[in-house]
Formats: structure tokens, sequence, C-alpha cells
């Protein structure tokens, strides 16, 4: 066994490169900087290609264009950044574009506190994008979820032909941990489904059921057209109100109806307990041991860490959410994700805690709210 003293941002460059991750573009900031770095010393080793863009609108945008290209491609950013990169976000969703994002979340609003951490883009991540539809968000909690989840963006990138994130903070990001790497279950890598040849390529058109369409690269010997303005599928910019609703209606479909084949996440249950605690990301290990000094005190608790946020697994919480009769949840920000869990509750009081000061959630905190 080997094990490696690695941080979050390594280890998620590590799985990108595993993944076939085959192009990295991203703009230095704190405190994803590391990511570029780590790929930088990575990728071109593997024949693949590091890019810093003038900018973060630069460097998505080689992201972009060289997934259009046929290319598996990652950029990582923070805090301001990932608002530049609103627009290409929006592109990538409406012209179906395999692309990995990080987010390593640090303080806001604005330029905030560029070395302390939040969660303050949960809602960021799903909503940042002109039109509103789904986008697929998965937030690790340690080292060893940003090698492996890290390993399924690209593969539901790839598979949904859509942009996916992965929310990492700056705590998560920067935390060495010691882990054996190849003792994780990872995911064999995939790629997205080509055009057999032999047959007119409608970018747009879709024959599975799986509401995808088949992919072919810029520039290669058959026609392929390319827009972010509304289309019908063979590409062209349309008006036509039926054509531009079939189309939206099947961009969200594609990801909402499939979200049960890639919920991620870690349930410890407790057939008597009343309390069910939901919590994702870092504030996950403050949970892990309140919940544990709980239950040795002799009280029942009920724990539920999310790792797909978006779209939001809704058939799955329903079922965790019948068997509680109140629901706790704790986040790093001001109340982001309890908003969705609210939503889904049938009668079930819901008890908030949020924190978006820089300073971690610990243990004592997360049981003073529980109250047992």
């Amino acid at each position: 066994m080997i094990r490696n003293f690695i941080d979050g941002n390594e280890a998620i460059a590590r799985g990108a490169v595993l993944a076939g991750c085959q192009l990295f573009a991203g703009y230095p900031i704190t405190p994803a900087t590391t990511i570029y770095q780590q790929m930088l010393r990575l990728l071109p080793a593997k024949g693949g290609i590091c890019l810093q863009g003038e900018d973060e609108i630069a460097s998505i945008g080689f992201c972009l264009g060289a997934s259009m290209a046929g290319l598996k491609t990652m950029t990582a950013t923070s805090g301001p950044g990932i608002s530049l990169y609103s627009e290409q976000i929006s592109f990538a969703i409406g012209g179906e574009i395999p692309l990995v994002i990080v987010d390593v979340q640090r303080l806001g609003p604005s330029t905030g506190s560029a070395t302390k951490g939040a969660d303050g883009d949960i809602q960021f991540m799903r909503w940042g994008c002109s039109g509103g539809l789904p986008v697929i968000v998965l937030a690790p909690v340690d080292v060893g979820d940003c090698f492996t989840l890290t390993m399924h963006a690209f593969n539901l990138a790839e598979k949904y032909r859509c942009p996916v994130f992965i929310a990492s903070n700056k705590e998560i990001g920067m935390t060495c941990e010691s882990i054996d790497l190849d003792s994780l279950a990872t995911p064999e890598p995939l790629t997205r489904e080509y055009c057999p040849s032999g047959q007119s390529y409608l970018p747009f058109k879709v024959e599975s059921a799986a509401m995808v369409p088949s992919f072919l690269p810029i520039g290669g010997n058959r026609l392929v057209r390319q827009t972010s303005s509304t289309h019908g599928p063979e590409g062209y910019i349309t008006a036509d109100t039926e054509i531009i609703g079939v189309a939206i209606d099947r961009l969200e479909k594609k990801l909402v109806t499939a979200v049960d084949n890639f919920t991620f996440f870690e349930l410890d249950s407790d057939p008597r307990a009343e309390t069910l605690l939901i919590v994702y990301g870092v504030t996950a290990r403050a949970a892990k041991t309140a919940v544990e000094q709980i239950r040795n005190g002799g009280k029942e608790i009920s724990l539920l860490i999310l790792k797909t946020l978006y779209p939001v697994p809704e058939d799955f919480l329903k079922r965790c959410l019948s068997k509680a009769k109140r629901v706790v949840v704790v986040e790093m920000n001001l109340g982001q994700y309890v908003r969705e869990i609210e939503r889904l509750v049938d009668e079930q009081p819901v008890i908030h805690y949020g924190r978006m000061d820089g300073e971690l959630i610990c243990p004592e905190t997360i049981r003073e709210v529980i109250g047992l």
C-alpha cells in the first residue's frame, strides 16, 4: 500500500488526469491556484495541454473550444472568477459542451477573503446562468472525494454533454491528508457518444432514450454547426416557439430525470432516530464527530451527507425525510441549500444553522443546534 500525503486540490488534479483530461486552462486565484500548478506538472507528461489564460473568461473559453474539438477539459477558479464564467457556463449548457468546472469556494462577497473558506457559491453554481437550466453539482467532503468525484464529473460531463461543477472550498482544497488512492473505488473513464460514420450529422438531434445528442468534433471531415442561440436539431438558429420549447424541455429533462443515476451520498441512519441531520462539504467532518458524540451520550440521530447537490435528488431526499420527525440543516452560508430541503418536507420542522464568517462550524456548535 502506497499512501499519498496530498491536499484536495492535488487530488482533483490527479483524478482529472486519470479520467482522461486532455486540456486544463485557468487563471491564478487563491485558493484554486494549486490545481493549475498540479495540472502543469501532471498533464504535459501525459501528452495533455495546460494553459494560463489572460483572465477567467479566456480560460473557460479555451476549455469550451477544446471540448468542441473533442478533448476532455477542465478549469478551476474561486470567488470572483466563478462570476466571470457565467456567460460561458450558459454557452456550455445551451451548446451541450462537456466541461468540468472546479469552484474552490472562498469567503465572499466579491473578492472577500482569499484565505478563508465558505460555501457561498452553492446557489450560484446552480442558477448563475441565463435561462436557469439545470447543471450537475458534486460536493466533496475530503481528499478521497476530490479524487473520485472528479472522475465521476468527467464521466457525467461526457455522458450528458453538459458542464459539471465540483463544489469544493478552501478548507477541502488546501488541507492535506494521508490516503491510499489505489484503494478508492473509481469509475472507468467514459467518452461521449460519437455520430457513426457515413451519416449526415445533425448536432442536436436526439435518437436515444438518454436525450443526449451524439457528437462530432469541429474541424473534422464532416460539417459541424455550433451556436449559442436557440436552435433546432440541425443547429440553425430558430424563432419557432414549438422547436424552442422542445429543445429547452429536453435540456432540463436529460439531467433531472437521470439524477438517480448519479446521486452520491453517505447515509448513517438510525431507525430509532427522530432527528435527521443534513450536511454537505467540509461541514460533514464536524457533523460526523457531533453524531458520534450524541450517540455516545445515549441519544439517537441520523446523518445524511449529500454529495450530489444538483439536480436536487428529490425522490431520494423525500425517502430520507419521510423517516424523520424533525430535520436539521447545517451549512457554511446563510441558508442556500436548506431551501431545497424546506420545499421537500411534509410537515416536519426544519431547523437551520448557517455561518459565513470564515470560521469552520465545529461539532460543539452542531450539537447545540440539534439540542441533543
